[in-house]
């Protein structure tokens, strides 16, 4: 975690619980565009998500923690490319929940099943 983080943002670190591992990690380098490395301390493998200078969070092999009805939405940085991250999710395995849409001065959003099943909000700061 950045110390920029530490000092200025709320949420600092989210875990995303997946059954496969390769094939979230897959999925979110697709999505997001960006680095997911695959990493292993002691007995657990998990991956994390490319956070330099932000939030950062990773994916852990936790199957029975998925839901895709309810709980935290999770916000994840796709801007400037909302639609084709949208589309690519419904490539890489995941399902689109809400289009891409308008959320007013907050940008735009569309909500998706990454290829785990678990619910996930795609964020750009401008337009749909």
């Amino acid at each position: 975690m950045s110390d920029f983080n530490a000092s200025h943002n709320r949420a600092v670190w989210f875990d995303i619980p997946v059954a496969d591992l390769e094939r979230a990690a897959a999925f979110y380098r697709s999505v997001l565009a960006i680095k997911v490395e695959v990493m292993q301390f002691g007995d657990t493998a998990f991956a994390v998500l490319d956070h330099d200078q932000g939030n950062g969070g990773c994916l852990v092999v936790a199957p029975d923690e998925i839901t895709g009805k309810s709980g935290v939405l999770v916000y994840l940085n796709a801007n400037g490319r909302l639609r084709e991250a949208t589309d690519l999710a419904s490539q890489h395995g995941g399902s689109v929940v809400e289009p891409p849409r308008s959320i007013g001065p907050h940008g735009s959003r569309a909500v998706v099943l990454d290829s785990e099943g678990n619910r996930i909000a795609l964020h750009s700061q401008g337009g749909v």
